[in-house]
């Protein structure tokens, strides 16, 4: 595979034309060979098998040829990889050269309301980059990147890559940035009916202002004409990046934050915005 291209997994979902729209848009903006992966899973060794892989690798070559075809039309440098085997292992080892991976989710689509299955997640969290989800929703009346920040390296990356985003799109960039003060279970006599004392919750308003500040000093000025606004506010993260990023054209977390989790295993805050998808979702490592 080309070093830094654009891939995309490709299906007969109906979400699939969405994943290749949104990938083929990305690689059209950057300039960047766009691969068709299309991958046969199932089980093989039986009687009778032989012949119904060869004819399910038959309909996915001839589903993927018409998609390249489509899009080599519109001027861009399309390949196809049609292959038999676990696609999650194969999307992830495409993943190792890849500039972004772009796969789908049926979550917004008919009869597909609730949380996503376990076998993208398990693919943003073994990629080796960026990996964009597209859910079956019509995002073309939403507006704005949403990126969640907590100051971390990764967070910082998962900046990056929404500021590239905005720019491209034209779009409002929202930083948002959610901090959780310690728990407490009984009133410790701060009075008011709070369990903190007034200036404890004000610093860490703050503070976590101050921080995603001055995250975002590098950002305004590589983009000086990019509209750039913040949230922060006490909560938890995944809900309320999910809860500003409802109508945005993009979201975007990293892959955890402060927990120095494996690269295998996606953060809490990566795995609750995935689980409920509102739109279409970058994660960065």
């Amino acid at each position: 595979m080309a070093a830094d291209a654009i891939v995309v997994g490709v299906t007969s979902r109906p979400v699939s034309q969405r994943v290749t729209d949104w990938a083929a848009d990305l690689a059209a903006a950057e300039g960047r060979e766009l691969v068709l992966v299309s991958v046969v899973g199932g089980s093989i060794g039986t009687v009778g098998a032989e012949e119904v892989l060869r004819l399910a690798l038959a309909n996915a070559q001839a589903l993927a040829d018409k998609e390249a075809e489509r899009l080599t039309g519109q001027g861009l440098n399309v390949r196809v990889s049609v292959s038999n085997g676990n696609p999650t292992a194969v999307l992830i080892e495409e993943s190792e050269d890849a500039a972004v991976l772009v796969i789908g989710s049926d979550v917004g689509g008919e009869g597909h309301h609730g949380r996503r299955g376990p076998h993208g997640r398990r693919a943003v969290a073994g990629a080796h980059c960026p990996v964009v989800v597209v859910p079956d929703i019509d995002v073309s009346a939403f507006s704005g990147v949403v990126v969640g920040l907590d100051g971390s390296e990764v967070s910082q990356r998962a900046l990056v890559f929404a500021a590239k985003q905005a720019a491209r799109l034209g779009e409002t960039l929202t930083a948002v940035a959610v901090w959780e003060p310690v728990p407490l279970t009984a009133d410790y006599g701060f009075g008011g009916g709070s369990y903190y004392p007034e200036f404890y919750l004000t610093d860490l308003q703050q503070q976590t202002e101050a921080m995603l500040d001055a995250l975002l000093e590098d950002t305004r000025a590589e983009y000086p004409d990019l509209r750039i606004e913040t949230h922060v506010v006490e909560g938890d993260p995944g809900i309320e990046i999910n809860t500003v990023a409802r109508t945005a054209r993009i979201a975007v977390v990293g892959t955890h934050g402060h927990t120095g989790l494996a690269r295998l295993l996606l953060g809490s805050v990566s795995e609750h915005v995935l689980a409920e998808l509102v739109t279409v979702t970058a994660v960065v490592r």
